[in-house]
C-alpha cells in the first residue's frame, strides 16, 4: 500500500507569477485560463485541508494518481460535472457551480 500522509511541497505562487509574467505571451495565456487556475486552486487548497495526498484521492475515487494530477492541472482538460462531484466527494467537500450575472460597465 501507497505511503498516504500528505506532505505539502512549498510553492510561492506570487513569486512564480513575477518571473513568469516577463515571458512573451504569459499575461494573455495566463488570463484566458483564469477560471481554470481557480478551480485548480481550490481543489488543491480542498486536498491539502483534508490532509490527502494524490494516491488517497485516487483511491477514494476508485482511479489512478496520473488522473487526479490531471485533474489539478489548470488548462489540461475540462473534466466533467461528475468528476468534479467525485473529486469534492473524495476530499470531503460539496460541489458548487454559479452562473454569475456580468457587471454593468
Amino acid at each position: 500500500m501507497p505511503d498516504l500522509k500528505f506532505n505539502p511541497v512549498a510553492h510561492d505562487h506570487k513569486k512564480f507569477l513575477a518571473k513568469a509574467q516577463k515571458r512573451d505571451g504569459f499575461t494573455e495565456a495566463y488570463e484566458a485560463l483564469a477560471l481554470e487556475y481557480q478551480l485548480a486552486s481550490q481543489m488543491l487548497k480542498a486536498r491539502a485541508r483534508a490532509g490527502l495526498t494524490q494516491d488517497a484521492v485516487a483511491e477514494r475515487m476508485g482511479t489512478t494518481k496520473s488522473a487526479i494530477s490531471r485533474l489539478e492541472s489548470a488548462g489540461k482538460h475540462a473534466p466533467s460535472l461528475a468528476t468534479l462531484k467525485r473529486y469534492a466527494e473524495a476530499v470531503g467537500c460539496d460541489l458548487q457551480v454559479k452562473l454569475v450575472p456580468h457587471k454593468a460597465a
